[in-house]
């Protein structure tokens, strides 16, 4: 569809402008477009912003918590037990069905892209990918996903996982992951790495690990995990998800390891809503927060980013909308951001940082591009954290395809 949004106000940009979209993509942003035909929305000042993105999912494990046993220490090694059963009995098409419905969440919340890890072990096999893959193609069209390989019970430990893994790439998924810790010796998890690095370069694959999500000072898989990406030049296509143990380090050591994932181009991301929860579970006081250092890594020129990470399953059981106005809120507080430079960063994180992660192209408003944005019902990112603003318009390759608007109504006297 041909489309005009009048009155738009971009992060870029001062004052308010137009965007022409034709043809699914943006032909011109200017101060002011005539249209003679196709749809006209006035924004009316608002913000209007990329499509947001959700780098780090479980979509295979989302809203679990429904079926099965409660998670009673709430820690990360009994929300693994807890999966085994279920992921035992697994059915491609439950699978597929709650994932579509947490897209569908994501979508009406304005995120349009996806990476989600997916399980691959002796345990469930190659069914969760099964799953998301149908649900990839059922969404086509509202919903771009990527698929992580997650190898999350071990390679090493976990035998016949990494062949798994080899045919998980051949059926269709997209990035290599990796969990080196949760391996029985310092010398597996370095194996761990070097399998990935192994299957990334046969495939030509980015990846994506779990590391170090743990309290400990001694969970220290993310040094050697950047020094394997400088060694083979893996330059902007690793990122490490988590990194809860970075938080625990000395700090001459944390800013050691900074510097390497610098030198390495590493991403990072943060998972605070399932972290917060998970970590520091035994501590007395003072409790640890269970995430990582985020305004240090920010500091020093490190991508960071943001995601939903669980909703509704063993390691997340009551909590998650698939909304990334709500994840960044919770990463305002986690990492105490306040100042008016710390909340576009944080805008920042599930955008153009996002982007970076999944190194998508032509990502953004501007003309030629995608018309991929959302019209958001306020009228600064703060205030879009703040409310949790309805995403008025959401809006892909040109076509509308969610809309939310809330009524709210005060009666006095």
């Amino acid at each position: 569809m041909n489309l005009l949004v009048k009155n738009a106000k971009l992060r870029e940009k001062k004052g308010l402008v137009d965007i022409e979209v034709e043809g699914g993509a943006i032909k011109k942003i200017a101060k002011k477009i005539s249209r003679r035909s196709g749809r006209v929305i006035d924004a009316e000042g608002r913000l209007v912003a990329p499509t947001f993105i959700d780098p780090h999912l479980h979509l295979d494990k989302a809203l679990i918590s429904e079926v099965v046993r409660e998670n009673k220490s709430g820690t990360l090694a009994e929300s693994i037990e807890i999966i085994w059963n279920k992921k035992k009995n697994y059915k491609v098409s439950d699978i597929a069905e709650r994932a579509c419905r947490v897209m569908e969440w994501g979508i009406l919340n304005g995120a349009t892209f996806f990476r989600t890890h997916v399980d691959v072990d002796t345990i469930g096999g190659l069914t969760p990918l099964e799953g998301i893959l149908a649900a990839r193609e059922k969404m086509k069209g509202l919903a771009d996903v990527q698929i992580v390989a997650f190898p999350q019970e071990g390679i090493i430990q976990d035998e016949g996982t990494e062949e798994l893994m080899y045919k998980a790439m051949d059926m269709g998924a997209d990035v290599v992951g990796g969990m080196p810790y949760n391996e029985m010796t310092e010398d597996d998890s370095k194996r761990h790495i070097d399998i990935c690095f192994k299957i990334a370069k046969k495939f030509d694959a980015d990846i994506d690990m779990h590391v170090d999500e743990d309290d400990s000072p001694f969970a220290r898989t993310l040094q050697y995990l950047a020094a394997k990406t400088i060694k083979e030049k893996w330059f902007g296509r690793v990122t490490a998800g988590h990194t809860c143990a970075l938080a625990s380090y000395d700090d001459n050591y944390a800013a050691k390891i900074i510097g390497m994932l610098k030198k390495a181009k590493m991403n990072m991301i943060t998972n605070p809503a399932t972290n917060l929860m998970l970590e520091g579970r035994r501590d007395k006081q003072p409790k640890r927060r269970g995430i990582t250092r985020v305004k240090e890594l920010i500091d020093a020129g490190v991508n960071v980013c943001y995601g939903q990470d669980c909703l509704k399953d063993t390691f997340y059981p009551t909590w998650g909308q698939e909304d990334m106005l709500e994840v960044g809120l919770i990463t305002a507080h986690a990492a105490q951001f306040t100042m008016p430079r710390e909340i576009e960063t944080l805008f920042d994180m599930p955008t153009i940082n996002a982007a970076k992660v999944l190194r998508l192209k032509d990502y953004g408003i501007k003309e030629g591009n995608p018309a991929s944005f959302n019209i958001i019902d306020a009228p600064t990112v703060q205030e879009a954290f703040r409310t949790r603003a309805d995403r008025l318009f959401v809006i892909k390759n040109g076509k509308i395809i969610a809309r939310t608007k809330t009524t709210r109504e005060l009666k006095k006297g």
